[in-house]
C-alpha cells in the first residue's frame, strides 16, 4: 500500500510545500547564477527513469554551457575547470538539486529512491543485466539508500546492487531513515566527490 499509493502522495505534498517555502530561495539562486556566468539558470540532462523511460532531470546550472560535451561528459569531481564558482557551493550544499521537485510533481521522480543514471553512463540502457534493470521498477530518487552509502565514492556496480536492495525493502521506515542520513550527509558534505571508477560487474 505504500510503495503504490502512499509514497507518492507523500512525494506531491511535500514537493508542494518544500516549492513554497523555499521559493525565496529559488529566486536567490536563479538572480546569482545569471549574473555570474553566461547561460540559462536550470540545466536539462536526459536520465533513465522508471522502466527505463527517459526523462529531462532538472537542476540549477552549476557548470559552464557545453561542460557535458568537453572532457568526460560527467562530473569528475573536486577541482573540475567546468565547475563556475557559484556552481562549487551550490553542489557542495546539494542546492543545485533542488529544481527536481518539479520532475516528482511531474511524476518523473520521487524523494527517495535510485538516483537516476545518465543515457550513458556508467552505460547504456541495453548494457544493463537483468538484474540491474530492477532499479528501474520505481521511479528515480533525489536521494537514496546508494547515497547514504557512500553516496559518489562507490563503484557503479556496488551503486546499483544497493539500488536493488531498495527496490526489494520500500518501506515508509526506509524512507524516513534515508531522508535524515541526507540531511546528515549534505551538512557534512560526505561522500560527495567521485572516486570509483566505473566497473561493470
Amino acid at each position: 500500500m505504500y510503495k503504490n499509493f502512499f509514497k507518492r502522495l507523500i512525494d506531491v505534498i511535500l514537493s508542494v510545500l518544500a516549492l513554497i517555502v523555499l521559493s525565496w530561495l529559488y529566486l536567490i539562486v536563479a538572480i546569482i547564477i545569471k549574473a555570474t556566468s553566461k547561460g540559462p539558470v536550470l540545466f536539462k540532462q536526459e536520465r533513465i527513469g522508471k522502466n527505463g523511460k527517459v526523462f529531462n532531470i532538472l537542476k540549477f546550472r552549476s557548470m559552464k554551457v557545453g561542460a557535458e560535451k568537453t572532457g568526460s561528459g560527467v562530473y569528475s569531481g573536486k577541482g573540475d575547470p567546468r565547475v563556475t564558482k557559484v556552481g562549487k557551493f551550490i553542489r557542495a550544499t546539494s542546492i543545485d538539486e533542488l529544481p527536481q521537485l518539479i520532475n516528482i510533481l511531474k511524476g518523473d521522480m520521487a524523494l527517495i529512491g535510485p538516483r537516476p543514471p545518465l543515457t550513458y553512463h556508467p552505460w547504456k540502457w541495453e548494457e544493463y543485466t537483468d538484474e540491474q534493470k530492477r532499479m528501474f521498477e520505481v521511479r528515480p530518487g533525489i536521494t537514496g539508500w546508494a547515497q547514504t552509502h557512500g553516496r559518489k565514492d562507490v563503484e557503479w556496480h556496488k551503486r546499483i546492487e544497493l539500488n536493488v536492495w531498495y527496490v526489494d525493502h520500500i518501506s515508509f521506515g526506509l524512507d524516513f531513515k534515508i531522508f535524515w542520513l541526507t540531511i546528515f550527509k549534505i551538512f557534512t558534505n560526505a561522500d560527495n566527490e567521485n572516486k570509483g571508477e566505473t566497473v561493470k560487474k
